[in-house]
């Protein structure tokens, strides 16, 4: 369900450890259309803990950067799809890396989207537009309710 049709917030959980590109995608979606609220884990290792704590609240969309300390996106990925519960969550890798092997392993994990961070900054902020505008308005999420 979207937030527009649930009147709730989506949550979504940022995993981000550059503190300027935190700070741009907060602006952005505090500016947007739909509610929402950021959750941000600053490296795998805490995004895991996030996603399997014992206050487990789950976010309806996972914004992923590749390049992290402590665990790599990819494997953070990995983990997410492997679980019957986290799996359901879409996962959109937003990262700096164009390598075709990055790219072609978040799909082979079963990513939703790869999304290359533009360096320009307008350019940024248009794709963060972009985003919000197709996956916080058009998609249909599943109930956190189903198992």
């Amino acid at each position: 369900m979207n937030a527009i049709k649930s009147g709730f917030p989506m949550t979504i959980l940022l995993v981000e450890d550059n503190p300027g590109d935190v700070r741009l995608i907060q602006e952005v979606l505090k500016d947007g259309k739909v509610p929402s609220t950021l959750v941000v884990a600053k490296d795998g290792v805490e995004a895991m803990s996030v996603l399997r704590g014992s206050e487990r609240h789950l976010p309806d969309l996972i914004m992923l950067d590749l390049n992290l300390p402590r665990k790599g996106g990819l494997d953070v990925l990995a983990e997410i799809k492997k679980d019957t519960i986290l799996r359901k969550i879409p996962v959109i890798v937003l990262t700096t890396s164009s390598a075709e092997e990055d790219i072609v392993k978040s799909y082979d994990l079963y990513a939703n989207a790869y999304l290359i961070k533009p360096v320009d900054l307008e350019d940024f902020v248009r794709l963060l537009e972009s985003l919000e505008c197709f996956w916080l308005t058009s998609v249909q999420y599943p109930s956190k309710d189903l198992p």
